[in-house]
């Protein structure tokens, strides 16, 4: 008689621990196949559910783990109780995407995997430089489990790190290349970091966040340096021991691979971008990293052989997982240092790009270029994938007149990258331009790796109503969902309270079950009662001609507890004052709605381009109240809230 274990976790399934546990069971399982081919031993490699139930609580008595009070047969249908089927390695191997560039070496060695500059490799050649690239770092002392970070921009060493660091059987961080001193060495000490791969023109920050570690008597990692022929460098670099292409050229092109014993075995570590507080270190394992790049690939219908431009940064959830997906498809990276629309056409051009991603801060700046440059319309289809804030209808319309095709995408890093995305119906291409673009701008429904994506009352657990209307959070669960974060048990048990990964993001549900984020839960204002979503008020200020980028926050006001205070940046050679603004917004909106306060300013962002909200939220904080009398249109005319700054 066959058993299964039935252990409850804090996630209610009762055989997830068994289920997990055997997997890992058989991965030794298979290094003791090998190990007995060595000594001639004939034996069967596979051990059916009774042997399996039987070892799992065998090794749970030797680990010292709790025994199960009760021992059930097995559940009728399940693999287990049906007599004749195995569980062993030649129908179950953990997924991992090292798998995908193992592929593509095989059945595309010659085709190209990535162009930065006059830089070429075709796949033969990037994976045996992954293959020796790892072979170093376990020459250098790294194994499994140990976090090797990276400090660089969109460069082929970025790329390659993805498949070498795994492939060595540790944990790839990816640090924003745009942090300080200070925040760096607090990562490296949070992640426990035992090297740090640096860019040549990231040097200096490399070495202030190591001297900061030696302060605090911190063990410091090992730092390698990363060249690149197409910058100038003038630092100092005479301290640093390892060169990354050396330590290509030193490695062994027979390396063993060190794969994943379990697929839920990390792969990354991506900190989120925390403002007020220490970032998260976001957790993604073999499996969702496997599940979100496929899932990612056919939501963006990627087809064979894509050309990828590199401008969403490959530290933002590892580039939406798509570092690992264009290999999966035997596509070409073409890497990009510095993203500007003129860097980004001209890549267009050179290679015939056919996908790329980026901030909707991006696609405001291509839509932009071809304003004020008269670029010419290109001559073949771009698909783009766009993330983060909703693009404003304007900015989707100049793209799509220009050749882009956007896919609007909503996810976090806890969701590896994209969680849902508008699936585009046919029907709504008949729509005109402007309601066309609001569909678009939705964030949709779960795509093929998520579970379910629902709007919910954080009180009740409730599904809100599917009217368009009633606010709830978004909330996640499924397969491609974070593993937690890194020593930090609290925070991840409250991300997953009630089983649901909770998001922060404030949306609706429309009747076809498509939901549409208004706001973050932070960034909603509340004036006299009622609740204003900053998106929609940037919506309209975007539909002013003159507008390039705007930001709403919530000023304090002591009649109304907050009023929306509106930051603009204009377009060049555009002009437009304080008073036209709100004029417009109040024509546009509900007047409580129209901002009553305009600032003009180049916008703080991230180094993903996502506008810095909490600094615009400081600042208008820091202007205290709106004093003065009221008019009769419910407008405040004290002079002070009409501000301009270059």
């Amino acid at each position: 008689m066959a058993f299964i274990l039935t252990l409850s976790n804090g996630f209610g399934n009762a055989q997830l621990h068994h289920k997990y546990k055997v997997q890992i069971d058989l991965s030794k399982h298979a290094a003791c196949r090998q190990e007995r081919v060595k000594t001639k031993t004939i034996t069967f490699t596979c051990i059916n559910s009774e042997q399996k139930a039987e070892t799992c609580l065998h090794r749970q008595g030797q680990n010292g783990r709790p025994l199960p009070q009760e021992i059930k047969g097995n559940v009728p249908g399940s693999w287990e109780s049906i007599e004749g089927l195995i569980h062993c390695s030649a129908n179950s191997v953990p997924l991992s995407p090292i798998n995908f560039l193992e592929r593509a070496a095989k059945v595309c060695r010659d085709r190209t995997s990535l162009v930065y500059g006059s830089l070429t490799y075709n796949w033969g050649q990037t994976h045996q430089r992954c293959l020796k690239l790892a072979s170093s770092l376990t020459q250098l002392g790294i194994s499994r489990g140990d976090v090797v970070a990276t400090l660089a921009p969109n460069i082929p060493a970025m790329y390659e790190l993805h498949f070498a660091v795994p492939m060595s059987g540790s944990i790839l961080c990816t640090l924003n290349s745009r942090l300080d001193a200070n925040m760096v060495s607090v990562l490296l000490e949070h992640s426990q970091a035992k090297i740090l791969f640096v860019d040549c023109q990231l040097v200096e920050i490399a070495s202030g966040a190591l001297d900061h570690l030696a302060k605090n008597s911190k063990n410091k990692p090992i730092l390698v340096m990363i060249m690149d022929s197409n910058v100038t460098s003038t630092i100092d670099s005479s301290f640093i021991s390892y060169e990354y292409e050396k330590l290509v050229a030193n490695g062994r092109d027979d390396f063993d691979i060190v794969r994943p014993e379990n697929e839920l075995d990390p792969i990354s570590i991506n900190y989120t971008s925390g403002t007020t507080s220490r970032p998260k270190g976001v957790v993604l394992s073999h499996r969702g990293a496997y599940l979100n790049s496929l899932a990612t690939v056919l939501f963006l219908q990627m087809k064979l052989f894509p050309v990828y431009l590199w401008n969403v940064p490959l530290f933002h959830a590892n580039g939406w997982c798509l570092a690992w997906g264009v290999a999966a498809q035997f596509g070409t990276n073409v890497c990009l240092r510095k993203v500007s629309p003129k860097n980004i056409f001209d890549n267009i051009v050179q290679h015939r790009v056919t996908y790329m991603g980026g901030a909707p801060t991006v696609m405001n700046m291509i839509a932009n270029y071809t304003l004020t440059t008269n670029t010419k319309v290109l001559n073949h289809k771009i698909e783009v994938l766009t993330g983060g804030s909703p693009p404003p209808p304007q900015i989707l319309s100049m793209m799509e007149e220009n050749g882009f095709n956007i896919t609007h995408m909503y996810g976090l890093t806890e969701t590896l990258g994209a969680g849902s995305f508008c699936a585009w119906r046919p029907e709504w291409d008949m729509l005109p331009p402007e309601e066309r673009s609001k569909m678009k701008a939705r964030q949709g429904v779960p795509h093929v790796g998520m579970e379910e994506v629902d709007v919910k009352d954080p009180e009740t657990m409730e599904s809100v109503p599917a009217d368009g209307k009633t606010i709830g959070e978004v909330m996640f669960r499924g397969n491609t969902m974070m593993s937690g974060y890194f020593k930090d048990l609290k925070a991840t048990k409250e991300a997953f309270k009630d089983g649901w990964f909770h998001s922060g993001d404030l949306a609706v549900k429309h009747s076809d079950g498509y939901i549409e984020i208004k706001d973050r839960l932070k960034d909603i204002i509340v004036s006299g009662g009622e609740n204003i979503s900053s998106i929609e008020v940037e919506t309209v200020l975007y539909s002013h001609p003159a507008v390039l980028e705007a930001a709403v926050v919530a000023r304090p006001d002591d009649l109304w507890g907050q009023t929306p205070c509106a930051y603009v940046k204009l377009r060049d050679r555009f002009d437009a004052d304080v008073e036209e603004i709100i004029e417009f917004c109040r024509d546009r909106l509900p007047h409580f709605m129209a901002p009553k306060t305009v600032i003009f300013l180049d916008m703080p962002k991230t180094s993903t381009g996502k506008i810095q909200k909490f600094v615009l939220r400081e600042k208008a904080k820091a202007l205290g109240s709106i004093s003065g009398p009221l008019d009769g249109k419910n407008k405040f005319v004290s002079a002070q809230f009409s501000m301009k700054t270059k």
